[in-house]
């Protein structure tokens, strides 16, 4: 999740995904998207009283991954040097389950 900057306002944005293109992402994915910015039509009595402001949207037409996926990563030697102690440590199954979310207490029987 990307933060908000110290100080800047938290803005939202309706987006609308249609088709296939839903499938292309997961929560908690980091996307880039593209499409268009459209005005959010009003139907009814919201119609009646729709002034020069609307609320908008984007129409995405287009998703694209930012963050790669874990197969693409290559281990460096100082990545398999610390593995291995991990390793010689013993304990790594309880100790990673421990590290998976862990502002959820408890629940260990869950995470493994």
């Amino acid at each position: 999740m990307v933060q908000v900057p110290e100080g800047a306002t938290p803005r939202t944005l309706s987006v609308h995904l249609r088709g296939e293109i839903c499938r292309s992402a997961k929560p908690g994915d980091e996307v880039l998207l593209s499409g268009i910015f459209l005005p959010e039509p009003y139907t009814g009595f919201r119609a009646m009283r729709a002034g020069l402001l609307t609320s908008t949207y984007i129409e995405v037409m287009e998703i694209k991954q930012i963050k790669t996926s874990y197969a693409q990563h290559v281990l460096s030697v100082e990545g398999a040097a610390r593995l291995a102690t991990l390793n010689d440590e013993g304990n790594v199954y309880n100790r990673l389950s421990s590290s998976i979310a862990p502002e959820i207490f408890g629940h260990e029987d869950v995470k493994k």
